[in-house]
């Protein structure tokens, strides 16, 4: 079993920043996962964010966020990253990280991530 925790949500008015973290623990040790950020905003479906492949080299981003969005992840502290910048008012949802042990192919699908976090809520004030 792997765990995720986030953290670095909250308020922050629109063109603002954020960094948002995500800490893996359990089995993490010689384990290797394509890791993704998706977001969930009220009433809607949960959708693809970013992802970024196990060794860093290959990342994905949602059409709208490109350019404002960094995925980026560190192996050696089990930790991925998502940098926030000229946020807006349609970013605001929560936000879950998640980790496929597919490391071949760096998949955009909800259904292919087999772990996910609790989730941490980024709310954008117009």
């Amino acid at each position: 079993q792997v765990q995720l925790g986030e953290s670095g949500g909250g308020l922050v008015q629109a063109g603002g920043s954020l960094r948002l973290s995500c800490a893996a623990s359990g089995r993490t040790f010689n384990n290797r996962y394509t890791m993704g950020w998706f977001r969930q905003a009220p009433g809607k479906e949960r959708e693809f964010v970013a992802a970024i492949s196990w060794g860093g080299d290959r990342s994905y981003y949602k059409e709208s966020v490109k350019g404002r969005f960094t995925i980026s992840r560190d192996n050696a502290k089990n930790t991925v990253y998502l940098q926030m910048n000229s946020l807006k008012s349609e970013d605001t949802a929560v936000y879950y990280c998640a980790a496929d042990s597919n490391i071949v192919t760096v998949r955009r699908d909800v259904w292919a991530y087999d772990y996910w976090g609790q989730g941490t809520q980024v709310t954008v004030s117009s």
